[in-house]
């Protein structure tokens, strides 16, 4: 099985950086791992790389779909290999990017086939889910599929979907192999330890600096509210601040709650799932050693780099 790099981490860790510092050295394609910018529109709040950076490397998975789709890692997956083998056909070196576990499991892992849903009972029940907050999701969940009920919201919503017009557990579904992994992954976890906090702080308010209420006002007026690309991180949050439901300063404060929450589901995931393996290895990007973690690990793992 070919060999893939993967950079990967909780959100605000400093893995674009990383990865975009790599790319000055090597003939590299950005294949981005990241649920939320998968989205077209959703930039800003998202955190995408810019226009320059995208110009300057190719970047894959990002604004492939319209905000009003559902998008299974299982899709992920087979764009992945998609894109993953035409990096190779092109001599450049696919780089997996991102914080979305369950992306990675579905590329490097077997995945069960995706259950098809009835459209209108699937858009009755999402309209009813809607409405609840986190915490009733989260109890919906433990009680149809107790063992994806400490996920996140995107993640409880589908569970409960699933299990709600199918009758069986997604966790269950999970388990059954259906196709073979492709690709050996070879995991940089990117993790600044306690100084993630005022990362978290500080990209915040770099995004509201650089417009992210005026896009979150632009879309509010096309976009309907049950779209699933409002379930990223902070957006439900911003939509009430403009729509004048909130203050400036409880809806960052809010943004933050909730971006340090899924950080911390993040790095849970990467602990149980990633880090214990020898696959694995850990660099803190602020540390004075950081610049020779990663070089070690990049010409530890692969063939030849152009």
């Amino acid at each position: 099985m070919d060999l893939i790099r993967v950079i990967c981490g909780p959100t605000a860790a400093g893995k674009s950086s990383i990865a975009m510092r790599l790319a000055n050295e090597h003939r590299i394609t950005i294949v981005s791992a990241d649920s939320r910018q998968i989205y077209r529109g959703f930039d800003v709040g998202t955190a995408k790389p810019t226009g320059e950076e995208r110009a300057r490397v190719p970047h894959c998975g990002i604004d492939i779909v319209e905000p009003t789709e559902r998008y299974s890692a299982s899709a992920w997956a087979g764009a992945a290999l998609g894109w993953i083998t035409e990096a190779f056909a092109a001599g450049r070196i696919p780089l997996v990017v991102g914080g979305t576990g369950f992306y990675l499991r579905a590329l490097f892992e077997p995945l069960f086939e995706e259950p098809v849903l009835p459209d209108e009972r699937r858009r009755r029940l999402a309209a009813a889910l809607g409405a609840l907050d986190t915490a009733a999701l989260r109890r919906w969940c433990a009680a149809l599929d107790p063992e994806r009920a400490h996920l996140g919201r995107a993640q409880l919503l589908r569970a409960i979907e699933v299990a709600c017009l199918t009758g069986e557990r997604l966790s269950t579904l999970h388990r059954t192999s259906v196709r073979a992994a492709r690709f050996t992954p070879r995991y940089l976890i990117v993790d600044p330890g306690k100084a993630l906090g005022e990362r978290i702080e500080r990209r915040v308010e770099e995004m509201l600096a650089n417009g992210w209420e005026n896009e979150v006002r632009a879309l509010a007026a096309t976009i309907p509210p049950d779209a699933p690309a409002w379930n990223a991180t902070g957006y439900r949050a911003i939509r009430a601040l403009v729509a004048g439901e909130l203050r400036r300063e409880a809806a960052v404060a809010r943004v933050v709650i909730d971006t340090r929450q899924y950080a911390k589901r993040q790095r849970t995931w990467f602990r149980h799932q990633i880090a214990a393996e020898d696959r694995a290895v850990r660099v803190d990007p602020t540390g004075p050693d950081a610049v020779d973690v990663v070089r070690a690990w990049w010409h530890a793992h692969g063939d030849s780099d152009s």
